[in-house]
């Protein structure tokens, strides 16, 4: 059995046919039949069913296909080992981050890593924290940085240190009745319309955490959009939309301008009168039985060196 084998094969499981496979790998049909047969001679097993001009992967083809992708991802990351044996002057830096995250917490960690270290090759992917810690636990990504809760079924197999944190506002446009408030109540959270991230946002997850804490029930809420990135969320309630509870970070500049008002939530219920916050922490994820590689601890380091410098600030 040889590598080249076991990439064929994952090839052909993945895409259900041997021309789009041999396609995809830039080889010959006939090549592609002559690794599978092989593999299947060797063994004496059946690793597709040939059903008319279709494939069906067996139950043998299923065994394989995961043990294969095991090995072959142990290859890669050996590869990466070897190639950081130059004093960090070549590598390459998988990182998976929220959408927030990535687009206003790690730009300046990539900046100032990038200039410390302008050989590695750095492969930043955003989606959403579901997305991000998914894909953190099956090795997408060497380091995920994301907001909110992590799933329980994920927690296992992910380790996770708090990096950072941020905080969510609760804002409104010009038109909004609050736009002109500074305060206001925790029962009136229930009298305005609500712009909302998807569910698997952290900081919806976050939004929605809160209020269960303070006694609301997110369905009861009136929500009359889900968009799946804050930037658009931001933008439409710019645009008179109801209210969204929005990370800080993201909305600091239309505050300042005044196309965006953040409003502050108390509780009469207690004396005196509470401030309600919602503050969530930023999470740097990593497996917790993976090969860590020279430049992912380099860059780990880096950021704890930007939390102390920060902290010792404040």
């Amino acid at each position: 059995m040889t590598l080249e084998q076991l990439r064929i094969f994952l090839a052909v499981a993945e895409m259900l046919h041997f021309t789009r496979a041999a396609e995809a790998l830039y080889i010959t049909q006939p090549a592609v039949s002559a690794a599978i047969q092989s593999l299947e001679t060797k063994y004496g097993v059946k690793l597709f069913h040939r059903i008319g001009r279709h494939i069906e992967i067996t139950d043998a083809g299923k065994l394989l296909q995961g043990e294969a992708q095991k090995i072959l991802d142990q290859v890669n990351l050996t590869e990466r080992g070897l190639k950081e044996l130059n004093n960090l002057q070549r590598g390459e830096l998988k990182l998976g981050a929220s959408l927030t995250i990535g687009n206003y917490w790690l730009p300046e960690k990539i900046s100032d890593f990038k200039q410390q270290y302008p050989g590695i090759f750095i492969n930043c992917t955003l989606g959403n924290a579901e997305e991000i810690c998914e894909g953190t636990a099956v090795g997408m990504y060497d380091l995920g940085f994301v907001t909110g809760d992590i799933k329980p079924t994920l927690q296992n197999s992910l380790e996770k240190e708090v990096v950072g944190s941020d905080r969510l506002q609760i804002v409104v446009g010009k038109s909004h009745p609050w736009f002109q408030r500074t305060e206001i109540y925790l029962e009136e959270l229930l009298t305005t319309s609500w712009v909302m991230r998807e569910s698997g946002s952290g900081a919806q997850r976050m939004f929605e955490g809160a209020l269960q804490s303070w006694g609301i029930e997110p369905s009861n809420l009136d929500v009359v959009l889900y968009l799946n990135t804050s930037e658009m969320v931001k933008v439409v309630v710019e645009r008179g939309v109801g209210a969204a509870a929005i990370p800080e970070s993201m909305v600091t500049k239309e505050v300042l301008l005044g196309t965006l008002h953040a409003v502050q939530i108390i509780d009469p219920q207690k004396s005196p009168s509470k401030k309600l916050e919602i503050v969530q922490p930023v999470w740097k994820l990593k497996h917790r039985q993976r090969f860590q590689t020279q430049v992912m601890m380099a860059f780990e380091k880096l950021v704890k060196q930007q939390i102390a410098q920060v902290s010792q600030i404040a």
